[in-house]
């Protein structure tokens, strides 16, 4: 019963750090900042698009490198056991970094059911190791600095021109910071691999400020 209840505080600590996150955002952000983020999230949920590889789906492989350096290959990982598969925006995003945290705190679980962790962003593999290390994350964490990974699993879009244009005065380039010439990110995702390579379950959202609850992950983990 004390496990379960741990468990439920952690999902209820991310919940809870996203509105945070979202408050902070609405209370200190520009209005005119603010209308655009909401823009594009409402442009990308009403282009009636399927965003994601989709359950039941083989996963697409891929290997990229490390915060080290090190390649890292899906099916190699795969062999050794499930995979909790995760696309984030970069260690800049408040979002992504409570998503991040939470799911390190949940890391022992993953591996007591036997699957293991995997990010991917399109920030440098320099920007990966410093946020790898402020966030103190012991799983993969991988650069996808071109978008080939994140394009293959269909949840790759470029930034529009009028968020470029309130981002560049604030110092975030971010064609700089992902070390490529285009702007770009991944819808955020989280995508439940089995041992055979097939997606068990897909969370693509293009509400940025929102993130699948660590409590699912063990929840499909126990399915497998």
């Amino acid at each position: 019963m004390g496990a379960f209840y741990f468990k439920e505080e952690q999902t209820m600590s991310l919940a809870q750090e996203l509105t945070k996150n979202k408050q902070e955002f609405t209370a200190h952000t520009p209005m005119e900042i603010q209308m655009a983020m909401f823009r594009q999230i409402r442009e990308q949920q009403e282009a009636g698009m399927v965003y994601g590889r989709q359950e039941g789906q083989k996963a697409k492989d891929f290997t990229l490198k490390n915060a080290l350096g090190e390649t890292v290959n899906l099916y190699d990982e795969l062999s050794k056991g499930p995979v909790v598969l995760t696309f984030y925006r970069g260690g800049w995003c408040p979002f992504c970094n409570s998503q991040l945290k939470a799911y390190q705190r949940l890391l022992p679980d993953i591996q007591a059911l036997g699957g293991q962790l995997i990010a991917v962003s399109p920030q440098s593999p320099d920007n990966t190791l410093s946020h790898q290390e402020k966030a103190e994350l012991t799983f993969q964490v991988l650069s996808d600095s071109h978008g080939l990974v994140a394009a293959i699993y269909n949840i790759l879009y470029d930034v529009p021109d009028y968020i470029q244009d309130i981002m560049k005065p604030m110092g975030m380039d971010l064609a700089e910071y992902n070390a490529t010439d285009r702007w770009i990110l991944p819808i955020p995702s989280t995508f439940m691999i089995d041992e055979s390579g097939i997606i068990r379950s897909a969370y693509v959202n293009p509400d940025f400020m929102q993130r699948l609850d660590p409590e699912s992950i063990l929840h499909e983990l126990r399915k497998l």
